[in-house]
């Protein structure tokens, strides 16, 4: 619904007293939102919340573009969270970012046709078109932004990347995160990958490969998780959580 999906998920999950809107921030979403939910629960608003990251882009993808439509899945990933002394506190620094000169290079935009209203007056029509990416311009912004967000955070909390146990990135492409690793000085084994099973599923790629990665025994209790969401806006969003 354009109008968002998040009352109706609460409504079938029974949370009839939840506050429920939609963020839309693309491959940087569920980044966003959990960022967002956790400033709700630290201020007292709330004692729990549910962050959804969900996407179904192959509605979107241009299927005869064999360069993009192979790229990108439909998913989705969700977490709770909930209050805890700060000493438990998961989220240990975040930070975000956007920079809307780069909109032009990944997105899905609307189409306006004009219609006649009589007497003069004119409305429009509009319905959206596939989704377009310029890879190059794409694959040069993350390659950027992905190690240096990650780079300052782990300096402002005095870490480096010795510390990091496993490195999270939106699973976008395996060489923007073998490249994320290298510059932040962390062993490939410590990247966790699912793009080979799933493809881009945006804003579902972080809590999908984090399920996964809980679920087979691969992260545990304690460890530091560097995780960063990158994509359409442009936008950027990284942070820190110790498991």
């Amino acid at each position: 619904d354009i109008f968002g999906t998040a009352p109706a998920l609460a409504a079938e999950l029974g949370a009839s007293r939840a506050i429920a809107f939609d963020l839309t921030a693309a491959c940087s979403g569920f980044v966003f939102a959990l960022v967002t939910a956790s400033q709700y629960v630290r201020s007292g608003a709330v004692k729990t919340a549910v962050v959804v990251g969900a996407d179904c882009l192959s509605r979107w993808v241009d299927w005869s573009d064999r360069g993009t439509c192979v790229l990108f899945g439909d998913g989705a990933g969700a977490v709770v969270i909930t209050a805890t002394s700060l000493d438990k506190d998961a989220l240990l620094g975040f930070q975000l970012g956007s920079d809307g000169t780069g909109a032009c290079h990944l997105g899905v935009t609307s189409t306006n046709t004009p219609v006649d209203l009589g007497n003069g007056k004119q409305g429009s029509s509009s319905s959206y078109g596939k989704l377009a990416m310029n890879g190059k311009e794409v694959f040069r912004f993350a390659t950027q932004k992905a190690p240096e967000v990650l780079t300052e955070l782990l300096a402002k909390h005095e870490m480096s990347g010795e510390d990091v146990d496993w490195l999270l990135l939106h699973q976008a492409n395996r060489r923007i995160m073998d490249s994320a690793a290298k510059r932040l000085g962390i062993p490939q084994e410590k990247i966790i990958c699912n793009l080979d099973e799933y493809g881009n599923t945006s804003a579902a790629s972080i809590p999908l490969a984090l399920d996964e990665a809980v679920r087979d025994g691969r992260v545990k209790p304690g460890q530091l998780i560097a995780c960063c969401g990158f994509g359409a806006g442009l936008s950027w969003g990284g942070m820190l959580l110790r498991m």
